[in-house]
């Protein structure tokens, strides 16, 4: 499935819920049925900043995809975690750096988030652009 697959399907998952607290209530389903972070990677260089609650990343490049981890300290946010795991985990750094997340925007999650935790959550997308900018660098050099 490619990004924009998923994004749609995300779109219509969020489009059969009527109110905004049916979908909080599935934004923390998704994040109690995320994997737990192994304790070992809930480091400080793994830390989002920018975000008010806890959230950790962690990436490992497996051939030429991206493999993400997270989880955060908050419901909501850790529901955020899993949305953004689901669209850019197990992609190439070129996919991740030509997309963009229009969900967020279409399922109408900037307009019902606090401010913190929209800032939060657009922090977390620019993490994951640098750690696919960053592969993307690594990768063309090895190519060399």
């Amino acid at each position: 499935m490619t990004i924009e697959e998923i994004q749609q399907e995300i779109i219509e998952e969020f489009s059969g819920f009527d109110d905004w607290m049916d979908k909080y209530a599935y934004l923390i389903e998704l994040g109690n049925n995320l994997k737990p972070l192994d304790p070992k990677y809930k480091v400080a260089e793994n830390l989002i900043r920018g975000c008010q609650s806890r959230v950790w990343f962690h990436q490992e490049l497996d051939g030429d995809k991206i493999i993400f981890e997270g989880e955060s300290d908050a419901l909501i946010v850790n529901g955020l975690v899993a949305l953004l795991l689901r669209l850019y985990s197990g992609r190439t750094p070129k996919e991740i750096l030509s997309s963009e997340p229009h969900f967020i925007q279409d399922i109408g999650l900037h307009q019902h988030l606090s401010p913190t935790r929209s800032n939060g959550l657009t922090s977390m997308v620019k993490q994951i652009k640098l750690y696919a900018l960053a592969y993307e660098k690594m990768l063309e050099k090895k190519a060399e």
